[in-house]
C-alpha cells in the first residue's frame, strides 16, 4: 500500500484525479440544470398530476445538490480487464469511482457510481484473500472539498503487505464540529454486511461505544431506499431516537447520502395522544412499562362487552323479524373468541345481526340483497342493541379509569399485578375529567396500546430504532406496531442502558417488539473512542454488563487521557481549566456533568466569558464547547470531553448499577481525548 501527498506535476495521477473530480462536479451541475429546465406544462392530465410531478422534480433538484465540503467520490475500483478491453485507453466498464450518489456525463456513461450499487460493494468487502476481481482499490483524502491525497491497495499483488489504511485512519480520527458525520467512506466489512442486509430481515445490532452502530443504521436506511425505493415509498421509513437533541445531531447524515424524505421521531412523539404534564416515579414507570400491562388493557377494553339478555326485533314495513337471545349470544361469543380489534368487531356485530335477519327473510321466501342487509344493520333496534352489547371505547378515558378506579383496576389486573403493584400505579388523586388529567410518558404508551386494541396501528416499511436498550416492554410494543408488516433495524448497547426498565437481553426485547426471529449482530471493533479511553471505561463492564465482550479500538493513536483529582473548592475552576486546554485543540469539546451540576457550571462558564451551546444546538468555529447533562450524553460524540465529578453522575441515578451505566456512557463520548476532573472519590471500579 502506498500513500501519496499532494504532488504538482501536470501528469501526476493526483492531477488526473482532480480533473475527474472537476468533470464530475460539472456533470452533476448539468444534471441539475437539466432537471430545473424541464417544462411539464403539457405533460400532465390535470392539476393534481401536475402538482405531484412538480413536487417530484423539486425533490430531484434537491437531491442533485453539490455539497461543496462533502467529497463527491471517495474511492476508485479498478477491475481486472476483460479479454477484449476495447479501444486503447478506454476504461469504461473497468474503472469505477465510488461516491455518495450517481453522476453521469452527457452520453449517460457513469462518472461516479452510487456507493449502494452492487458494483460498489467490493470497495468495502474486497481483500487480499478475496479480491472479488478487483485489481486496485484507491482511497482519496480530502481537505474540505479539495482532493489532497490518494492511497492505493494492489489486491492482486501477493508481495504487497495488507495493512491498515492511513487515509482511513485519518478520516476516522478527523476532528469534527457540528452534527454527526456519515461513515460512507470508512464502512468496514462487518458493517457493510449489516447495511446491505435484505429488506425482509429485522436485525439487531449490539455495539459498544464507537463501533458505529448508529451510522450503520442510518446507512442501512439509505441502502434500503436505494434498493427498494418503490416498495418503501408506499410503506414509508422512520428513524426513532431517544430525544430531539439526538435526532438533531444525526439529521444531516441521510441528506448527505441523497435521502431527503426519511422522517424522524422519538418514542414520545409516536404515542403523543395526550399532553404530558406529570412524571412517574421509577417504580410506577417500570410497572406501567411492564408487558403485563398489555393483558390488563386487553381485558379492560373488553370489560364493557355485555352478553345480550333480550332478543332483537327488527321492523321492516308490515313484517317483524326476531333474532333470539341465544343466537345473539353465539354471535357475540364468536366475535370475542376471534380476538380481533375491538373496533372492527364492533363494526362487524350489526352486520352479523343483519345477516341473521336476512336468513329469516330468505326462509320466508323473500330475496334480499346487500342493500337490504346494510339497511337492517342501520335499523334503530339493531343500533340500540349493538350500543348496549358492544359500547364504544375511548382509549384515554379507559386508561384514566384504570388508573383512578381501584376496583376496576383490581378486576382487570387479577392474577397479573399484585395488590401492592396496583397501588403503585394508581393516581394519588383522580382527575375531575380526562381533560384535566396530568398524564405521564408511561401513561401515553398505555393509551397507545389501547388505541391499537380498538383499531389497528398502521405499519411502515422499515423502522430504525436507536438506543433501543432503554425502552420498556410497552414501548417496544408501541414501536413494533409501527413495523408489524415491515422490518426493523434495532441499535443499542445493553451496557449503556440507563433507565430502571432497561432491557436485560436482546432476545427479550425483540420478543416484545414482535420480531422474535430477528438475528443479533455484535460489533466489538471501535473506530471512534481512543484505546486508552475505552480500556478505562471498560473497567465498569463486569459491574454493568458482564455478558458483553469488551470493545476494542483500531485507532493507532492512543488518545489524550488524564484523571485529575482536585480539592472540592477548586472543582469548578479545574473543570473550566480542563475545558480551556481542550479548546486549544482543533475540533469540538463536550463538558459532561451530572444533571444537578449543570446549573452551577453554566454560571461558571458565563462568569468566565466562555461561550457554549446546549446539546442539539450546532457548534461552529467560534463556539466549540457544549455543556451536556449526563442524561442527554447518550449517542453524542465530541473530539475532546471533560467529565466533571464522576461520583455525582453515579449518585444522580436511582441505583448504583444505573449510575455506573450512565458513567460508562459519559466516559465513552470522546473521539480524541478525555479529561476526568473529580473532588469526590472515584467509583471503586475505576480506582
Amino acid at each position: 500500500m502506498s500513500t501519496r501527498p499532494s504532488p504538482t506535476p501536470a501528469q501526476d495521477p493526483l492531477e488526473t484525479e482532480r480533473a475527474h473530480l472537476a468533470d464530475s462536479r460539472a456533470a452533476l451541475r448539468a444534471m441539475r440544470e437539466h432537471t430545473e429546465s424541464l417544462d411539464i406544462g403539457d405533460v400532465t392530465a390535470n392539476w393534481v398530476n401536475a402538482e405531484v410531478l412538480a413536487n417530484e422534480i423539486e425533490q430531484r433538484i434537491k437531491a442533485l445538490a453539490d455539497l461543496a465540503d462533502t467529497p463527491l467520490f471517495f474511492g476508485r475500483l479498478d477491475y481486472h480487464r476483460a479479454a477484449d478491453p476495447g479501444p486503447e485507453g478506454d476504461d469504461h466498464g473497468f474503472r469505477f469511482y465510488i461516491g455518495r450518489r450517481h453522476v453521469h456525463d452527457a452520453q449517460g456513461d457513469p462518472m461516479v457510481i452510487d456507493w449502494r450499487a452492487p458494483i460498489s460493494q467490493p470497495f468495502y468487502q474486497a481483500s487480499k484473500k478475496d479480491p472479488k476481481n478487483v485489481e486496485l482499490r484507491r482511497r482519496f483524502g480530502y481537505d474540505g472539498g479539495a482532493l489532497t491525497a490518494y492511497e492505493d491497495e494492489h489486491l492482486s499483488d501477493p508481495d504487497e503487505e495488507e495493512t491498515v489504511s492511513a487515509l482511513l485512519q485519518r478520516e476516522i480520527e478527523k476532528p469534527r464540529v457540528g452534527p454527526m458525520r456519515d461513515i460512507v467512506a470508512t464502512i468496514q466489512p462487518e458493517q457493510d454486511e449489516i447495511v446491505r442486509g435484505a429488506l425482509s430481515e429485522t436485525v439487531c445490532v449490539q455495539g459498544g461505544p464507537g463501533t458505529g452502530k448508529t451510522a450503520v443504521g442510518l446507512h442501512r436506511v439509505a441502502y434500503l431506499l436505494y434498493a427498494h425505493r418503490e416498495r418503501l415509498a408506499r410503506g414509508g421509513t422512520l428513524v426513532i431516537g431517544p430525544n430531539r437533541s439526538f435526532l438533531r445531531y444525526i439529521e444531516q447524515v441521510l441528506p448527505t447520502l441523497g435521502e431527503l424524505e426519511v422522517k424522524q421521531a422519538t418514542v414520545d412523539e409516536l404515542v403523543a395522544h395526550v399532553e404530558i404534564g406529570a412524571e412517574d416515579g421509577a417504580t410506577a414507570a417500570t410497572l406501567k412499562g411492564d408487558a403485563r400491562m398489555a393483558e390488563v388493557l386487553r381485558r379492560a377494553v373488553r370489560a364493557g362487552v355485555t352478553l345480550p339478555t333480550e332478543p332483537v326485533m327488527v321492523v321492516r314495513g308490515s313484517r317483524r323479524w326476531r333474532v333470539p337471545t341465544h343466537e345473539l349470544v353465539e354471535i357475540v361469543e364468536e366475535l370475542l373468541g376471534r380476538d380481533i380489534r375491538y373496533g372492527a368487531a364492533g363494526e362487524a356485530l350489526p352486520q352479523r345481526i343483519a345477516h341473521a335477519v336476512l336468513v329469516r327473510m330468505e326462509q320466508a321466501g323473500e330475496a334480499p340483497d346487500d342493500r337490504v342487509q346494510n339497511a337492517v344493520a342501520r335499523n334503530p333496534a339493531v343500533k340500540a342493541a349493538v350500543k348496549a352489547i358492544w359500547p364504544p371505547v375511548n382509549p384515554a378515558k379507559l386508561v384514566a379509569r384504570l388508573l383512578s378506579e381501584p376496583a376496576f383496576l383490581a378486576e382487570q389486573a387479577e392474577g397479573l399485578l399484585t395488590a401492592e403493584e396496583q397501588r403503585e400505579i394508581l393516581w394519588a388523586k383522580p382527575p375531575r375529567s380526562v381533560r384535566s388529567a396530568r398524564w405521564s410518558r408511561a401513561d401515553a404508551v398505555l393509551i397507545d396500546e389501547a388505541h391499537d386494541l380498538v383499531s389497528r396501528t398502521g405499519s411502515l416499511g422499515h423502522v430504525v430504532l436507536d438506543e433501543a436498550q432503554d425502552l420498556s416492554p410497552m414501548q417496544y410494543r408501541a414501536v413494533g406496531r409501527r413495523c408489524s408488516t415491515g422490518s426493523a433495524t434495532v441499535l443499542g448497547d445493553i451496557a449503556q442502558g440507563t433507565t430502571p426498565w432497561a432491557t436485560g437481553s436482546w432476545a427479550e426485547a425483540l420478543g416484545h417488539l414482535g420480531k422474535p426471529a430477528a438475528h443479533v449482530e455484535e460489533l466489538t471493533q471501535g473506530f471512534r473512542v481512543p484505546r486508552e479511553v475505552i480500556a478505562y471505561a471498560s473497567r465498569l463492564l463486569p459491574a454493568i454488563a458482564p455478558q458483553l465482550s469488551e470493545a476494542t479500538s483500531i485507532r493507532e493513536a492512543p488518545g489524550a487521557f488524564a484523571v485529575q483529582p482536585v480539592d472540592a473548592e477548586r472543582l469548578d475552576a479545574a473543570t473550566l481549566d480542563a475545558c480551556r486546554a481542550a479548546l486549544a485543540h482543533e475540533g469540538s469539546t463536550g463538558l459532561i456533568a451530572a444533571d444537578a451540576r449543570v446549573p452551577a457550571l453554566r454560571e461558571a462558564l458565563a462568569a468566565a466569558g466562555m461561550p457554549h451551546v446546549e446539546p442539539g444546538q450546532e457548534t461552529d468555529e467560534a463556539t466549540r464547547l457544549t455543556l451536556v447533562p449526563a442524561s442527554l450524553a447518550k449517542g453524542l460524540e465530541y473530539d475532546y470531553v471533560v467529565l466533571d465529578e464522576p461520583a455525582a453522575v453515579v449518585d444522580g441515578e436511582p441505583d448504583t448499577r444505573t449510575g455506573l451505566r450512565r458513567l460508562y456512557v459519559a466516559l465513552t463520548r470522546a473521539v480524541s481525548g478525555l479529561t476526568v476532573v473529580h473532588a469526590s472519590p472515584l467509583p471503586a471500579q475505576l480506582a
